[in-house]
């Protein structure tokens, strides 16, 4: 998800009704206190946030959905100093990402890696739970361990004890990567020992994706990642049948289409054209997997690295299709990296 979930994407998959709050691409946390432009960076949304009623959230897209900041790091002296700069900056609510799998991240001490020792990730989470000191809920993102699941449990009491308000859950470890399937069962086993809200992420591509991830967990809420850019109206989809119980149509290749075409619009004014092609193919190459007309266009503009020739391409009239496999509380639907 590094690299797109951008201010642009949560603006354009936050347009339509279905998300309850969104979550930053991660801060990354060394050892100093990051400037407030690396903030803003990623989180353009604290210096565009309007003026809102007391109460209301003030850090948000365009279209009103709060926008969470996401922080990732292992050194406590350093999250906490971080965290501070964060709320000082306006940060409505401080993520901490325990789930990573990047080998890169997880090399330099990062991410996932924290699963393989749960004091290290308690500490963490308790001295940014304490750096804030209530001001902004702190909450966590784990997976269900490192390379096994043996500490599953462990990591997430953890998270808890240090102070974590809720707690995401991807259903799989980090060395199984975003191979299918996701346990979705072990999301339960946590959820049943926490009393803190565990949230149910991983492998949530379509309605029964969402609907099978919540029977098996038993959490009501979820959390989004490569299923919303596969199709960008699977949270309206999820919210339309949450109140009405009827199905939505599929979503046509037209308008996913003026997605893609919309975001390198707003992509294009400020950044080199060859990095919004690539930005274009990373989306359109989680749309592929489970939509034949987006695995033809892929194909045929892999290669392609003019910006104006491959937005053509994204319309034209037909492209040839590549052989693939088409894998109470109102619920939250949740936007993540």
């Amino acid at each position: 998800m590094e690299g797109v979930i951008d201010a642009h994407t949560r603006a354009l998959l936050t347009e339509h009704p279905g998300f309850d709050w969104t979550v930053t691409e991660f801060v990354r946390v060394v050892d100093v206190r990051l400037p407030p432009r690396v903030f803003y960076k990623h989180c353009p949304e604290l210096i565009q946030a309007p003026d809102s009623a007391p109460g209301q959230p003030r850090v948000m897209t365009p279209h009103g959905i709060p926008v969470h900041l996401q922080l990732l790091g292992s050194d406590p002296e350093a999250l906490a100093a971080n965290a501070r700069q964060a709320v000082s900056l306006g940060a409505i609510s401080l993520d901490l990402n325990f789930g990573c799998p990047a080998k890169t991240v997880n090399r330099h001490d990062g991410g996932a890696s924290l699963l393989r020792d749960p004091r290290r990730l308690e500490r963490a989470v308790a001295a940014v739970h304490q750096a804030v000191d209530g001001a902004v809920p702190v909450t966590a993102k784990v997976r269900l361990g490192f390379s096994d699941r043996l500490r599953a449990l462990d990591c997430a009491l953890a998270a808890e004890r240090g102070g974590a308000a809720s707690l995401v859950v991807h259903a799989r470890t980090r060395d199984e990567g975003y191979r299918p399937p996701a346990h979705w069962e072990w999301i339960g086993r946590i959820r049943h020992a926490l009393r803190i809200p565990v949230i149910a992420n991983g492998d949530i591509w379509t309605l029964e994706d969402y609907w099978k991830a919540r029977t098996l967990s038993g959490c009501p809420d979820v959390m989004l990642g490569r299923g919303a850019l596969a199709d960008p109206f699977l949270a309206p989809r999820i919210r339309h049948w949450q109140r009405t119980n009827e199905r939505l149509p599929a979503t046509p290749w037209a308008v996913r289409a003026d997605i893609l075409a919309t975001y390198a619009a707003l992509q294009r004014s400020t950044l080199p054209e060859r990095v919004v092609v690539s930005l274009l193919k990373q989306w359109l190459n989680q749309m592929r997997a489970r939509d034949p007309e987006a695995a033809g266009r892929f194909q045929v503009l892999r290669r392609e690295t003019r910006l104006d020739p491959f937005l053509a391409g994204l319309t034209a009239k037909s492209a040839p299709a590549e052989s693939t496999s088409l894998k109470q509380r109102r619920p939250a639907t949740t936007l993540a990296t």
